[in-house]
């Protein structure tokens, strides 16, 4: 991106003058009530939509007037006047991502299982199947996908599409590539906390230039936050992959973060599971397999909860080595592990197939305001 100038205007400052204003007869904000949205700013100039649940909202013409008020008497000299547009529910109804044919998010109960470096080979695997593949590192608790893939000092740009600025990813191995550490210090990856991280997310999906893409795979935090809420409100979500390790303390996180995607109001469908660090194969021995965090234990889950088990990673040194040195396995789909992923990303390929035949497309799930 571009350098910004000292003192610049954040999306973050608007929300948080913005959340000084309520909407006529709620005891909510209207940043809460997430009514502000499309927030645009260009050195000084500021603009954004307030969504409302009827066109003929009563209130529209006062709450525009309190938001310009308020922005100029918190921000200072801004050109706010005529930039608030207005419209219903109902108009902010169009495609997401219209060039995106599958989105899959690649979740996991716990941290420290191994979800982002499966995220990224999973999609390197795919992308050597000949489809156009895309990656969001949406993990802000720790987001390590530039490093991994040897940009942690890169910095996107923007450029103009139809008209907007749009966020370009970054490519390598194949892959369109955006993530929340191109554009915050590593020292303040853990301080973000949930609007932030929400209207990053937004942010990243929405006004980016992801052209065609046959797969979109979101890398999310572990556990379930307010950035998997945003996710599945913002697009409509294919699929879910969850990672767990055999470990029975990875396990039982697992059955949790799964019941959050087959949640009746959220309803993705779960593709399956993908048991990371399997077992151990030392590179002198290659035939040789050390359950040293037990066996099968992901298996077993996957048949417990009726889950098709997707794949079956193993630890090797060239994973961890991959990590430091930005060169993912999954770019040699000879090795050993290169196979592992490429089996993998087979599985999901079918899997995502099977999904499409048979159930109908998700739908972003509704935000229901209450006044």
């Amino acid at each position: 991106m571009a350098e910004k100038p000292k003192n610049v205007i954040v999306p973050k400052n608007v929300t948080d003058s913005l959340r000084q204003i309520f909407y006529p007869g709620s005891k909510q904000d209207i940043v809460s009530l997430d009514m502000v949205q499309e927030i645009r700013i260009v050195d000084n100039k500021i603009s954004f939509t307030l969504v409302f649940q009827r066109s003929d909202d009563p209130n529209q013409v006062k709450v525009v007037k309190e938001c310009e008020e308020k922005l100029v008497s918190e921000l200072g000299d801004i050109d706010i006047k005529g930039n608030i547009s207005v419209k219903s529910m109902h108009q902010m109804e169009r495609p997401v991502l219209p060039g995106v044919k599958n989105i899959i998010a690649v979740a996991s109960g716990k941290g420290g299982v191994g979800k982002s470096t499966i995220a990224l080979n999973l999609a390197i695997a795919l992308s050597k199947t000949g489809a156009k593949v895309g990656l969001i590192d949406a993990d802000i608790y720790g987001p390590s996908i530039p490093m991994m893939v040897g940009a942690k000092d890169v910095h996107p740009y923007s450029e103009k599409v139809d008209g907007r600025e749009m966020l370009v990813p970054i490519e390598r191995y194949g892959l369109k590539i955006l993530s929340i550490g191109f554009f915050i210090k590593e020292e303040d990856a853990l301080v973000w906390r949930g609007p932030m991280a929400s209207n990053a997310l937004k942010q990243l999906i929405t006004e980016s230039h992801w052209g065609e893409l046959d797969y979109l795979l979101i890398d999310l935090p572990p556990g379930t936050s307010d950035i998997h809420l945003t996710l599945v409100q913002t697009v409509p979500v294919t699929a879910a992959i969850v990672v767990t390790t055999p470990q029975a303390v990875a396990l039982s996180d697992v059955i949790r973060g799964t019941n959050m995607f087959k949640n009746k109001s959220v309803d993705v469908p779960v593709l399956g599971m993908v048991e990371n660090m399997a077992w151990f194969t030392p590179k002198e021995l290659p035939d040789n397999k050390y359950y040293i965090f037990g066996k099968d234990g992901g298996k077993k889950l996957a048949e417990k909860m009726n889950l098709p088990l997707l794949g079956q990673i193993p630890i090797v040194q060239s994973i961890c080595e991959s990590g430091d040195n930005g060169v993912p396995v999954a770019v040699d789909e000879n090795s050993i592990i290169g196979k592992e992923f490429m089996a993998l990303a087979k599985a999901t390929i079918k899997g995502i197939q099977q999904r499409n035949e048979s159930r109908k497309p998700t739908h972003k799930v509704d935000i229901k305001h209450k006044k």
